[in-house]
């Protein structure tokens, strides 16, 4: 018998696992309340073989939607949890802004079908050194840990760098985003030779307009990356907003 047991009794007595959407009590950590697991819609195929948009049924296999046929994306699909909504809105806020970092694993134990088998490397989307400062945790390297975690693959934490600070992207449109994130971020010294001919899975949290991965890949491609593909916990699709 774990000698902690009694102990651990009365601390789940004292903080019952909580629902990380509502709050409610709940029967185990990481665990959503029927309530809000109905409300998030999960992501998976059947989705378009550029970027992974979701089709409302399976076109055939290699099939594309309008956006990857008229304009080809630097990446190579992003994997999305569940579509961006009130309930996933809100663990992403919980996280970020509210310094719970618990959902962090939550998220991350989401991802975790995800991940490409042919994945080599988990790369978390870089924080500038003064947002870092401010906000004492980047939120995308806790969830990539939680993603390495689950599946045993590696985290590059210092591949990938943010040279220069960008305002918040939230509110402003795709070209707009585009351009704050331009020369936003480089490559680590050296980069090149761990970057040479792997499957690099980048990780964030939330999937907006593109900007910040677009500007990663094309950035980890040059570098000689053979694919990067997207891992999050949430996209915004066409019907959903982003306030």
């Amino acid at each position: 018998m774990d000698p902690r047991a009694p102990f651990l009794r009365l601390l789940d007595l004292a903080l019952p696992p909580r629902c990380p959407g509502c709050g409610d009590i709940v029967e185990a950590d990481h665990r959503f309340c029927a309530i809000c697991w109905d409300s998030l819609h999960f992501v998976g195929p059947p989705w378009c073989a550029g970027c992974h948009l979701p089709f409302e049924y399976d076109r055939g296999e290699g099939a594309r939607c309008g956006s990857c046929i008229a304009d080809p994306p630097p990446h190579d699909g992003v994997r999305a949890a569940v579509a961006y909504g009130d309930v996933a809105r809100r663990l992403a806020l919980k996280l970020k802004y509210g310094g719970r970092l618990a959902a962090a694993e939550t998220m991350a134990r989401a991802m975790v079908r995800l991940v490409p088998e042919e994945g080599d490397l988990l790369v978390p989307v870089p924080l500038h050194r003064w947002r870092l400062w401010s906000r004492g945790f980047n939120q995308a390297l806790l969830i990539a840990r939680g993603v390495s975690r689950g599946t045993g693959m590696p985290v590059e934490v210092d591949l990938l760098r943010r040279v220069k600070g960008t305002p918040k992207l939230q509110g402003l449109g795709r070209r707009s985003r585009a351009k704050a994130v331009a020369g936003a971020f480089a490559l680590a010294p050296g980069a090149e030779a761990r970057l040479e001919g792997r499957v690099v899975v980048l990780v964030d949290d939330v999937h907006t307009s593109g900007a910040t991965g677009d500007a990663c890949a094309r950035l980890l491609k040059r570098g000689g990356a053979a694919k990067v593909i997207l891992l999050c916990w949430a996209r915004v699709l066409a019907d959903e907003t982003l306030d």
